[in-house]
């Protein structure tokens, strides 16, 4: 069974190494750690045996929130740990009363859109050559929050 903690400092040796295996480009350590100490951000982290396994973060801007990055160990995919993390992270958006959620994703990325699509997100537009490394379009996709639903609870 996975765990969700809130991610702490020392975390962000294994979230560096999942953020480098599947993030492209991958976020700089001191933009991490940034997250982890912002008073407008959720960061949370799965954990096995006592291992992180993945990782999410959600920032709050207003009366929305912007999912910034879902990421799992390549080694433990396909296991519900990115659903475990995106209900966290949707039920943080419920809890602090954001109306809705967005976010970015490559349009390659099609295990990403179908998470996103099963969590309700829609496909709303393409921004153009939006990602590097390699360049690609991004699929912006949005979810509206029920404060009403709880969708983790731990």
């Amino acid at each position: 069974m996975y765990i969700i903690n809130t991610a702490a400092e020392e975390d962000m040796l294994r979230i560096l190494e999942i953020e480098h295996e599947t993030i492209s480009p991958p976020w700089t350590h001191g933009a991490l750690l940034g997250e982890i100490f912002r008073d407008d951000s959720f960061f949370a982290v799965a954990v096995v045996d006592g291992g992180v396994i993945g990782f999410v973060i959600l920032r709050r801007i207003t009366d929305e929130g912007e999912l910034l990055q879902i990421a799992v160990d390549p080694s433990a995919r396909r296991r519900g740990v990115a659903d475990m993390l995106m209900c966290a992270a949707l039920d943080y958006a419920s809890k602090h009363s954001l109306g809705s959620v967005f976010l970015e994703v490559r349009s390659s990325n099609l295990a990403a859109i179908s998470l996103y699509e099963k969590h309700g997100f829609k496909r709303v537009r393409v921004r153009k050559d939006y990602y590097s490394d390699p360049v690609e379009d991004a699929v912006v996709m949005v979810r509206t929050v029920n404060a009403s639903i709880s969708h983790f609870s731990g």
